[in-house]
């Protein structure tokens, strides 16, 4: 991929677009340096641990083969079209996810903007939790080793005062990162991390392949169950998947997109982004499963999710001795790489909006946003019920209620969102298609999830509270 216009011709090109179209433009605004720039930055936020481990286990308890299948074209009719629509706000705006849809949609629709912001918010509270646990795993697997009881040795560490110790360091992390801005902090890190999590997965891939009894992973997880693919209860995870894996919903891409210059061409971003993200979330699968049956832990995969990967591949990983630690190093750097990309996008997206729409410097938004997220995560950090609540308030509620209400705004509220879409190096084939998705076929679609979805969550909730 080429390299994108240097960052002077596109301030001059935002200034004159914020004067011609009546628009507040920022001509001091960071930008991507080079298209690669933004394709690991973006990628690397639709990759993280949902992708690592979370489409494997679908994939493989939900139709294998078939599952796939359907995630593909719930991909391509929900979300590639929402994917877009996030991208052509962003990059019309030039702002973050408020000032986005003010810009387009006025000063009504800031607080769909303020959902997003707020979505993003609280998923990092959380997800910096998980990714602490696996900073942790991989700098035991690096210095002392992973005790061989790893069911005990979660249990002491994943709740209380070292859980959130590593949260606050993960968090520490990112607001290091985020702190440099876009393209010396967030770009320069995914530039080497994604190529880095690439190479760790397909390293991990060959490995599990060369196990003795490997094969039954891959019969488990490729296994093409077509009669139990068109259960209800599948369709509803695979239009999920499809909605979640890629970062839609949280403001993250329409962030980005934001500091993309006018010549972006977004439609073949849209497809490539989805593309990659498909690919690492499949090879993840590759990754996992031939481990995970060549160790005889093939028990612990319907069980737990958290406890596949925290228990039972841990031991696995003790008992085998010297191999085992390393072999465990690598897998706990790819999940720490892929945990610290989502990471990344989600507090850029906090970030941008106290810096867009409060008018704070960026070193002032990340020490203060920074301290409330890792504040807001100490409820999660000293009790896992706590993050699993908050996991599915996000997932199963805002997520989709953000990505239904923005393909409502984007089809039928946004004036010319085609044109706004192939401005710059865009064109207008299949963009007729992509609105016809965003009007008739996304929002049925995200409502039937929610009709689904949101009566086991709010049951959860009442049961948490009241009990």
């Amino acid at each position: 991929m080429g390299r994108l216009p240097s960052r002077r011709y596109a301030s001059e090109d935002l200034h004159i677009r914020g004067v011609l179209g009546g628009g507040v433009a920022q001509a001091s605004r960071d930008q991507w340096s080079s298209s690669f720039g933004f394709f690991a930055a973006a990628v690397g936020s639709a990759v993280g641990l949902g992708n690592m481990w979370r489409f494997s286990y679908l994939t493989a308890e939900k139709g294998g083969a078939a599952f796939v299948a359907l995630y593909l074209v719930f991909t391509l009719v929900i979300g590639i079209p929402v994917l877009l629509a996030e991208l052509t706000l962003g990059r019309g705006a030039q702002k973050g996810p408020i000032g986005a849809l003010a810009h387009f949609g006025g000063e009504r629709w800031k607080a769909l903007g303020a959902l997003f912001v707020v979505t993003g918010f609280l998923i990092l509270s959380y997800y910096s939790v998980i990714a602490g646990w696996t900073l942790r795993y991989a700098l035991e697997s690096l210095t002392v080793g992973i005790p061989r009881d790893a069911a005990a040795h979660f249990g002491s560490v994943s709740e209380g005062a070292d859980a959130f110790l590593f949260h606050a360091l993960f968090m520490a992390i990112t607001m290091v990162i985020v702190g440099g801005g876009v393209s010396r902090g967030i770009e320069r890190v995914s530039v080497v991390a994604m190529p880095l999590l690439f190479v760790l997965v397909c390293a991990l891939a060959l490995y599990g392949a060369t196990l003795e009894n490997s094969a039954g992973g891959y019969r488990y997880y490729l296994n093409a169950d077509f009669a139990n693919a068109l259960s209800l209860d599948v369709l509803v995870a695979a239009a999920g998947q499809a909605f979640f894996s890629l970062s839609l919903g949280m403001g993250a891409m329409m962030t980005f997109a934001s500091y993309l210059p006018r010549e972006a061409h977004l439609t073949r971003e849209s497809w490539v982004i989805a593309s990659a993200d498909f690919g690492v979330a499949f090879l993840a699968g590759l990754m996992v499963f031939p481990i995970i049956f060549a160790l005889g832990l093939q028990g612990a995969v319907g069980e737990s999710t958290l406890g596949a990967l925290f228990v039972a591949l841990p031991g696995a990983f003790a008992e085998m001795g010297g191999t085992g630690r390393f072999v465990g190093l690598l897998f706990f750097v790819a999940l720490v790489v892929g945990a610290l990309t989502s990471a990344l996008s989600l507090f850029e997206v906090v970030v941008s909006a106290a810096i867009d729409e409060l008018g704070w410097s960026r070193p002032k938004a990340v020490l203060i946003m920074g301290v409330l997220v890792t504040l807001l995560g100490a409820g999660a950090a000293w009790n896992i019920a706590v993050l699993d609540l908050m996991d599915q308030v996000a997932n199963n509620l805002f997520l989709l209620a953000g990505g239904l209400a923005l393909a409502v705004f984007t089809g039928w509220v946004m004036d010319e969102p085609i044109a706004e879409a192939r401005a710059g190096l865009g064109s207008s084939r299949g963009l007729g298609i992509w609105r016809f998705l965003l009007r008739w076929v996304v929002p049925p679609v995200l409502i039937f999830v929610l009709w689904h979805s949101v009566p086991a969550t709010l049951e959860n909730l009442w049961m948490f509270f009241a009990g």
